[in-house]
């Protein structure tokens, strides 16, 4: 199993329907120092501000910005220029970064970025998912989501959803609370003309080094115990589900893999996203563990239990995939353990 925080950069994902808000975001936290020594890949230097900012073009898809951000355009494959920057880092053609942002098409599908960061053999030694931010339009974001899976889906598995254009919304509260029926484990943050401090963005993930305080935010299971029922009113959300395992006592390792394994081969495609900390049979510290659809992270050990519940406990957002369904697969792999809803 891994060690518990690598040396990889941290990547942020940054997501969002078309006309959200995503690079009214980005160039806001450009300017913000908090973001650390970054590196930004986007589609289109044209589609951000930063003509008043750049410093020098590196070459022709790569600028250095004055805040000492790196900017780079995707012209075509996101892995070839994850990969050029890195080159260019170690040869010191720029600026070394800690951090990169992923800014996203507002018709993509984020789960592929995610699976490059977990899968990629040239990638994912070199880089981490940080987290996933989805943006959503305060006056429009209903509209998006009634007629577009890929909103959906984008919210879904979020870790930070930013609910933009607050000041021109007038029913802000509906759309809170079908996000939050959607996704009640991602922190909702409310902002105006992108104003959000970067600090409240990043640092969502596994391998944050304030990991252990965070992990019951992290994992978001009292937010989903505790959600109040909603009635859908909406086909596509009605696909959504998301629900927590429990299992008493430590589990074998080698079982959860292979039940794993199993629930993938034959459901992967509705499995949107799951976490998991696990208490092992014969390791003495939490396991982590998290993936998008079909791939996921290795598994990562912490330092250790305290402050967290030992307990192992599992968080599924599924497409077209009961609940019963998950824990009746569990049941057959490691028998006896589920704790009774």
């Amino acid at each position: 199993m891994a060690d518990s925080v690598p040396s990889a950069v941290a990547v942020t994902v940054l997501t969002g329907f078309l006309g959200s808000g995503k690079t009214t975001l980005l160039n806001h936290l450009l300017k913000d120092p908090d973001l650390g020594k970054v590196a930004v890949l986007i589609n289109e230097f044209g589609d951000v501000s930063i003509d008043h900012l750049l410093v020098e073009k590196i070459d022709e898809t790569t600028v250095l910005l004055e805040s000492g951000c790196i900017c780079c355009s995707v012209r075509s494959d996101l892995v070839e220029a994850m990969r050029d920057l890195i080159a260019k880092r170690a040869d010191g053609r720029v600026p070394n970064f800690e951090r990169l942002v992923i800014e996203t098409t507002g018709l993509a599908d984020p789960a592929p970025i995610v699976h490059t960061l977990m899968s990629d053999p040239l990638i994912s030694g070199q880089f981490r998912l940080d987290g996933l931010i989805t943006t959503v339009d305060g006056v429009l974001g209903a509209a998006s989501l009634d007629n577009h899976p890929e909103a959906i889906k984008q919210a879904a598995i979020a870790d930070r959803i930013l609910i933009t254009k607050c000041d021109l919304a007038d029913d802000l509260e509906t759309l809170k609370l079908r996000l939050k029926d959607l996704n009640p484990a991602a922190v909702m943050i409310e902002c105006e003309h992108g104003n959000v401090a970067a600090r409240e963005l990043i640092d969502a993930g596994l391998f944050d080094a304030n990991f252990i305080p965070h992990a019951d935010r992290w994992l978001g299971d009292a937010e989903i115990k505790h959600q109040h029922a909603h009635h859908h009113d909406h086909a596509h959300d009605k696909a959504i589900r998301t629900f927590v395992l429990e299992a008493e006592g430590p589990i074998d390792f080698m079982a959860f893999q292979d039940w794993l394994e199993t629930l993938l081969a034959t459901q992967g495609e509705n499995v949107l996203r799951m976490k998991g900390l696990l208490d092992v049979k014969d390791v003495d510290r939490p396991v982590a563990v998290h993936g998008v659809q079909h791939v996921f992270h290795p598994p990562a050990t912490l330092p250790s239990w305290q402050g967290i519940e030992k307990t192992s406990r599992m968080v599924f957002i599924t497409r077209n995939l009961s609940e019963q369904a998950v824990r009746d697969t569990f049941a057959a792999h490691i028998p006896g353990q589920l704790v009774k809803r």
